[in-house]
Parts: C-alpha cells; sequence; structure tokens
C-alpha cells in the first residue's frame, strides 16, 4: 500500500528544506503533519515527522529558555537489544535498587535523595532476548533534568515508580507524571498516538516498590485508587526479591515485540539469537531488522511455525508469529 503524498505534503515539505530558522522549519513540519494521510502505509512517515516536529520543538523552547548548561559527560544512551525502557520517578522510590536487581549494572543506591545525576543503563535478561534498561534522574515539580527529554524521546517504554513505604508517594509520582507533561511527555497506557505531534506518548508500566513495608497493603490500595485505570501495575521489593520475575515479565510484554529466529537454506535455525520485532510485523520487517538492505530486496521465505505449516513458502507480507522460524529468500 502507498503513502500517496499529495502535491501540497511536498510544497510543505520543499518550505522545510528552505527554512532557516527552528521556527519556519517547525511550521512547514506542522503543515506536513496536517497534510499527510494517516493510514498503516504511512506509519513511517508519521513517526519520522513526529520525532523531527518533537525534535524542533524542543530546540525552539530551548532557546527561549537560553543556552544549556554544559555537562560533565554525554547523556546519549545508544539503543541495544530488544528495546530501550527508561526508568522515571520521584526521589528514593527504588529505581536504582531495582536496576541492580535485574541487570548488572551498579548506580549509586543510598537512603538520600537524588543520588543519580546521570542516566545509568544496564542490559536485562529475559528468556533468550535483552532488553536495555536506562535510570534516570529523579522528577520533582522543582527538579528536572532536561536531558531527560531527549533520553525519553528514542525511548520505547518506560516505568513508573510509586514508593509503597511514603504515604506520600501517589502525590510525588503524580508530581513526575505533571512535570512530565510540561516537558510534552506524556505516559500513556498504551503506544497510541495523540492529535498533537508535538507531545511524545511513552508506553508506560506502574512499577510500586518497597512491597516489604508494613503498611504497603493499605498505601497499595490508595494508589489503586489514584492509579489503576491509568497503567497497567506491577508489585515489587527489591531488597527481598519479591515480584522481579513478574516485572521481568512485564517489562517484556510492555515493549509488544516478538521472537523471530532466522535460518539459512540447508542449515539449521539459530535458536540463541532471535531477531525481535513488533508484533504484527511481516516478513518484510524481519528482513530489514536482519538488514536494513534486505526490507526492500526480499521476495519471499520459508517459515516453520504458527500461521503457516513447517516450510511453507510465503510472501513478503506475510505476518509472523512469535518464535517463528523463517528462512529468507532475496
Amino acid at each position: 500500500m502507498a503513502v500517496n503524498l499529495p502535491p501540497q505534503y511536498h510544497d510543505a515539505e520543499a518550505r522545510y528544506k528552505k527554512g532557516k530558522t527552528p521556527e519556519e522549519k517547525l511550521a512547514a513540519l506542522r503543515e506536513m503533519w496536517v497534510i499527510l494521510p494517516k493510514h498503516k502505509a504511512s506509519e513511517k512517515v508519521q513517526a519520522d515527522l513526529k520525532t523531527r516536529i518533537s525534535e524542533l520543538s524542543d530546540e525552539v523552547e530551548q532557546a527561549k529558555l537560553g543556552p544549556k548548561k554544559a555537562a560533565p559527560g554525554s547523556h546519549k544512551v545508544p539503543k541495544q537489544g530488544a528495546g530501550q525502557v527508561v526508568f522515571l520517578g520521584p526521589p528514593n522510590a527504588g529505581k536504582s535498587r531495582l536496576l541492580t536487581k535485574l541487570t548488572k549494572a551498579t548506580p549509586t543506591v543510598a537512603p538520600y535523595p537524588f543520588t543519580t545525576r546521570e542516566p545509568v543503563p544496564g542490559m536485562m535478561d529475559y528468556e533468550d532476548v535483552r532488553v536495555q534498561l536506562v535510570d534516570l534522574p529523579p522528577v520533582t515539580a522543582d527538579h528536572y533534568e532536561h536531558f531527560v527529554t531527549d533520553i525519553t524521546r528514542a525511548a520505547d517504554a518506560a516505568l513508573l515508580f510509586l514508593d509503597l513505604a511514603d504515604d506520600d508517594g501517589p502525590a510525588a509520582t503524580q508530581a513526575v507524571l505533571d512535570r512530565l507533561k510540561q516537558a510534552r511527555r506524556e505516559l500513556v497506557r498504551d503506544a497510541a498516538a495523540g492529535d498533537d505531534p508535538t507531545t511524545y506518548h511513552l508506553k508506560t508500566l506502574l512499577v510500586m516498590t518497597k512491597a516489604d513495608d508494613e503498611a504497603a497493603d493499605i498505601r497499595r490500595e490508595l494508589a489503586g485508587e489514584a492509579f489503576a485505570d491509568r497503567y497497567p501495575s506491577v508489585v515489587v521489593s527489591a531488597e527481598q526479591g519479591g515480584g522481579l520475575e513478574e516485572v521481568r515479565k512485564a517489562i517484556y510484554d510492555l515493549l509488544g515485540v516478538m521472537r523471530v529466529y532466522t535460518k539459512q537454506p540447508g542449515k539449521p535455525a539459530d535458536m540463541t539469537s532471535p531477531f525481535t520485532c513488533p508484533i504484527g510485523g511481516t516478513v518484510a520487517e524481519l528482513a530489514g531488522r536482519v538488514h536494513k538492505d534486505f526490507e526492500e530486496g526480499v521476495k519471499s521465505a520459508r517459515v516453520w511455525g504458527t500461521g503457516a505449516f513447517d516450510g511453507q513458502t510465503v510472501g513478503r507480507d506475510h505476518v509472523l508469529h512469535d518464535k517463528d522460524v523463517v528462512e529468507l529468500h532475496l
């Protein structure tokens, strides 16, 4: 299915390319967004436009606030694994402690606030895939590191933390949401995009920590009243290890991906390093993940697994399923 961009879109795109200021470019991108037909064939174009609009909106806003403060190190975290999931929450909510339990990362963990000042990445193992977790500095109504805006734009999903050992836990977590909204970052239950391309929506799991506290059950009920309908949730005690396997699975499920194994003709499948694709992905999308040049070049594939009899030859638009084995034919 072709995108079929109308002439007005190309006119706006030409104005974008000729724009000399961020404001001029942003105005052209917004016009392109309005004109762009919204359907499945244009999903990649939509995603690219949203990213560029978000980046330029941040740039324009930052220019109004003044130059960024110099940082001691780089805040960029290159993506690795099946997806990147960021940790967002108030001070002392247990983010860093959970990271140490799920990965081999060694962030500073201390019983006082704001010990995390830089993004701290770690790789979490889930069965035969790895997921990148990134612990970010705490967020409050009065404290927000502006590099969080950039990192959340690149992330695939987020964990929102709520402290069950704190009577003010729900209020502190709500303050995180309010402050992120000011930065045009909205944490949502699903990944459905809103009408405003300047706002980035991040699929979110609510993680209620410190479940070993003696009053945790009572606070959990109160937290449920405030957040139950807004996000899926898990309860964990990083200190005692309770709920860790549940949170691993919930994080993987949050990404909405499936594992696909590949094989070469006449050889056994490589069952140790699966590729991950969005659920509902096709043979062509898998080929693009194997090599960027393969997505256009793949003509057919043989598939073993769900949705096809073993070894069946399918076309490039065939929808794959979790744990399928695929032999690509270019």
